[in-house]
């Protein structure tokens, strides 16, 4: 059971995130609305859309700033207290600063904990809904790529003509074991083209010693072919960078696929990573955020100890994702691209807390 006195914080601290998440959840809806009413100012679709959309697609942009959430309601909740002067309460009846410290460290990473699991995947599923929703409004509707157990398909549209091309497997630039069916826009065959190789550095595929079916009737061409599309290579990576609309089981799925097709699961993998640290994350800002209030002279304005530790954690997060965006490219290994910042941020703050319980 838990002593009054841990209640009573882990609920001061609770009601403090819930706050501060409400407001940020706010100002993400309004921003979120005004670019989806922007989207649709020219399309003759019902008002409730840009509604809908800015709904599905909120919760996973909240997921992506909680780290500023638990700074600032760290220093929401440290204030009270200094202002109430309920520290030095806390210390007549035996309650160390450290014993403060450990008890809302250990919320923020059950907190964590839960919006991995649960938050994170139901906020991804929306996000997914959303993306599939405002494609059907996109021009880029007609032009679709994914992987599945089989290999990569990829379904496109240029020059009054349609393919559907299915890849067993990429390599850097290139795509091997081909077969792609070119038909008319009423969807009747025109021919079927195999491939053993295709370079698709640029949007003008080069198709290797293909074989081309025509009415049941191949013909071997040595040499190359070539056919313009809307991919390329760079073009089909950016198609799957956003993780964010894929929940732990669908990376974990995705993951098994890329391997099977030949295709670089680094990304995923640091997703992953990145997911399973949320928790330790959010201990580490809120051990952060505490520094800075027990560190900084009582003289200075509340406001003056938020805008520090909002600029501190941009700085920290901004570190974190050029640390992640050079695990994805490859020229760092992908595990120091994940902990090395933690380690460093963890130390800093390790650091700031020395005699903090003097205090």
């Amino acid at each position: 059971m838990l002593k009054i006195y841990q209640r009573y914080i882990i609920a001061n601290f609770i009601k403090k995130f819930l706050y501060v998440s409400l407001i940020f959840l706010s100002l993400i809806f309004i921003l979120g609305l005004l670019e989806e009413i922007n989207f649709f100012k020219d399309m003759n679709e019902n008002f409730y859309y840009p509604y809908l959309l800015t709904l599905m697609n909120t919760p996973i942009t909240l997921f992506e700033i909680f780290p500023f959430v638990f700074i600032i309601s760290s220093q929401f909740f440290f204030y009270d207290l200094f202002k109430n002067d309920e520290l030095n309460l806390f210390k007549k009846i035996g309650l160390s600063n450290f014993k403060i410290i450990k008890i809302l460290f250990t919320v923020s990473l059950l907190i964590g904990i839960f919006n991995v699991l649960i938050y994170y995947n139901t906020a991804a599923k929306l996000k997914f809904y959303y993306s599939d929703i405002k494609n059907n409004f996109s021009d880029d509707n007609k032009y679709l790529a994914m992987v599945t157990e089989s290999g990569l398909w990829i379904k496109d549209e240029i020059d009054n003509k349609k393919y559907i091309i299915k890849s067993e497997y990429i390599d850097n630039e290139f795509l091997f074991n081909n077969i792609i069916n070119e038909l008319n826009p009423n969807f009747e065959l025109i021919r079927v083209i195999k491939s053993e190789k295709i370079n698709i550095k640029d949007f003008n595929w080069i198709i290797y010693n293909p074989t081309i079916t025509i009415e049941n009737k191949n013909n071997d061409i040595e040499g190359f072919l070539r056919i313009t599309t809307n991919f390329n290579s760079e073009k089909i990576n950016n198609l799957f960078s956003n993780m964010s609309s894929l929940d732990l089981f669908k990376l974990f799925s995705l993951k098994d696929d890329f391997k099977k097709l030949g295709y670089s699961s680094d990304e995923i993998t640091i997703q992953l990573l990145k997911l399973f640290t949320t928790p330790f994350f959010y201990g580490i800002f809120t051990l952060f955020s505490i520094t800075i209030m027990f560190n900084f002279t009582k003289q200075r304005s509340f406001l003056i100890h938020v805008i520090v530790g909002v600029f501190l954690s941009v700085i920290i997060y901004y570190i974190n994702f050029i640390f992640n965006s050079l695990g994805n490219n490859g020229k760092i290994p992908i595990y120091p691209s994940i902990f090395f910042p933690l380690f460093v941020i963890f130390v800093l703050s390790l650091i700031g807390l020395i005699n903090i319980n003097e205090k």
